[in-house]
């Protein structure tokens, strides 16, 4: 039995085909389809603005369609180009190799490596971070590292049957920083494993990625997001290009930690894991690690603690009877850390750890292939052949000093680390970023122009990080700096008098450009800067 239609059906029918019918009827067809299209245009440009913010995405147009305007894309280009000429250290290239000679010059090769590093800068005591092994080179711990390095320097442990000794060496350098960072207590689990990898970019990456895919198997989260403060360190930036995950960077609180609250708005049914640090790179402060555990406990996501940096002070600090948070695997909700090793562990450059609460997370690091014609393989980090030679060295640097080692190494660092924040506070024309809780210090001014202090320090030989969101200038301690503490004061208030009596631009300096690149709205621009420079760098 049919139901007729009822009266107002059949009306709206009829004066709808009424209306169409003064249309062609191709017209009829590509007029859905140019509304899809324009529906999906929008949808991108509402997800740009999603990402980027109203302001930046406006910004972005805006210089899009100014350097299509006749000649501003080639004086934009020419004017990046002078900066780009300027930022570079190492000058011309004049001389330098481009193929092999053609007879080899043996062992005089040598002379020719010594030579050339003359040319180096004076670095002792002189620079942020960079060296953290104390005293001349040729001597006392740097001798030990290079006579272990080079006993193993033939060495891989992708061998595992032929270099027995570098396999140990790596699970116990493991083992002994897990043991350092909470492993023997009960509040861990009992399962801390990791892996030693080439620096704190790698282990960063490794824990991204094993994140990202133990996220995927416990969750089904096919989009990843992580979310990070502003002051976490660029390796994220890194990890999220590679892995193709969209990264969320919230502001910190007012002391320059990681907001909490912020981190909390931003987590979503996609969000795989956070991140706090102990301490920062910028300002060296310490984000609130038991609150970040709490928070990704809660959502069931992980956390990661980047003491890339603390890994190695942070446990004697609190052991000497500083105030240091909890931020280890003692706290609930960490899922992995990563620490340096050839940092304040005093290793040589190129060995880090990476470390996870528990197996089930690691697996999500490895890779295995089964289907290669060279036969079955599997991979525990990014790279196949490793340096077991850096290994051999981490090895020696952690046995030679031992505990008691790190602790009176790390009473100096703290002593010299306070005494340069008084000097640094004493100063009127400079206040100091936050409070700082380790051996990092930031330090800015409302008085005189940072940048042109940074300056005047490098022409006096001093090689410090500048840093921006605020301009501001930090000191990262090391034993190198522990004699020379009243020379960096005298030196930083005489250049900031200076500065004071003579502003404008250091002849040679960077100031300009640090203090353009702050301002410059267009990100972009300076990103494109950047590149630029690396390209034209190596």
């Amino acid at each position: 039995m049919e139901f007729p239609n009822p009266p107002w059906l059949n009306k709206f029918r009829a004066s709808t085909n009424s209306f169409l019918s003064q249309y062609e009827p191709l017209t009829l067809l590509l007029a859905p389809l140019f509304a899809l299209l324009l529906a999906q245009i929008l949808q991108s440009y509402f997800l740009v603005i999603h990402e980027r913010g109203l302001k930046a995405t406006i910004i972005s147009i805006v210089m899009s369609s100014v350097k299509l305007v006749p000649g501003v894309k080639k004086y934009i280009d020419a004017e990046k180009q002078k900066i780009v000429d300027k930022l570079q250290a190492s000058g011309s290239r004049d001389g330098w190799k481009t193929e092999l000679p053609r007879s080899g010059l043996g062992n005089k090769v040598l002379e020719q490596m010594k030579y050339e590093k003359q040319k180096d800068v004076t670095w002792q005591g002189k620079c942020s971070g960079t060296v953290y092994i104390g005293g001349n080179e040729h001597e006392g711990h740097f001798s030990l590292i290079n006579e272990a390095c080079s006993m193993f320097a033939h060495t891989n442990p992708l061998h595992l049957s032929v270099f027995p000794s570098v396999v140990r060496f790596e699970a116990e350098v493991v083992v002994m920083t897990a043991a350092l960072l909470g492993s023997k207590e009960n509040a861990s689990g009992g399962q801390i494993c990791g892996n030693m990898t080439s620096g704190g970019t790698e282990s960063i990456l490794l824990a991204v990625k094993s994140s990202r895919d133990y996220m995927k198997a416990k969750k089904g989260i096919t989009k990843p997001e992580m979310i990070i403060p502003v002051s976490a360190h660029s390796a994220y930036d890194k990890a999220a290009q590679y892995f193709k995950i969209k990264l969320w960077r919230v502001p910190v609180d007012k002391e320059f930690r990681a907001d909490v609250k912020a981190i909390n708005q931003r987590i979503n049914k996609n969000t795989i894991m956070i991140v706090g640090s102990a301490p920062g790179f910028p300002h060296g402060i310490i984000d609130p690690i038991e609150d970040l555990g709490d928070l990704a406990s809660s959502y069931g996501i992980c956390l990661h603690v980047d003491l890339c940096l603390g890994g190695f002070v942070l446990p004697f600090a609190r052991k000497l009877g500083y105030p240091v948070p909890p931020f280890d695997f003692t706290v609930q909700g960490v899922t992995s850390i990563s620490v340096d090793v050839h940092k304040y562990g005093l290793a040589p450059k190129g060995t880090s750890v990476v470390l996870y609460r528990n197996h089930e997370i690691r697996k999500h690091q490895f890779v295995a292939v089964t289907e290669w014609t060279g036969g079955l393989y599997v991979s525990p980090t990014i790279a196949g052949s490793r340096p077991g030679g850096l290994i051999a060295g981490a090895w020696a640097a952690m046995i030679s000093l031992g505990f008691e080692g790190y602790l009176e190494n790390t009473k100096e660092i703290m002593e010299a680390s306070k005494n340069i924040q008084k000097g640094i506070q004493d100063i009127p024309e400079l206040f100091v970023i936050g409070r700082p809780e380790m051996s990092i210090i930031a330090f800015g001014s409302d008085v005189v122009d940072i940048f042109e202090v940074n300056d005047v320090m490098s022409s006096k030989g001093w090689h410090l990080n500048a840093l921006q969101r605020p301009n501001s200038v930090h000191i990262c301690v090391t034993l190198q700096h522990v004699p020379v503490v009243q020379i960096f004061l005298k030196d930083l208030r005489d250049s900031v008098q200076t500065v004071k009596e003579n502003p404008g631009p250091v002849n040679g300096g960077f100031a300009p450009i640090y203090g353009a690149a702050g301002k410059m709205p267009d990100r972009g621009m300076v990103q494109d800067l950047l590149i630029e420079f690396m390209d034209s760098s190596c």
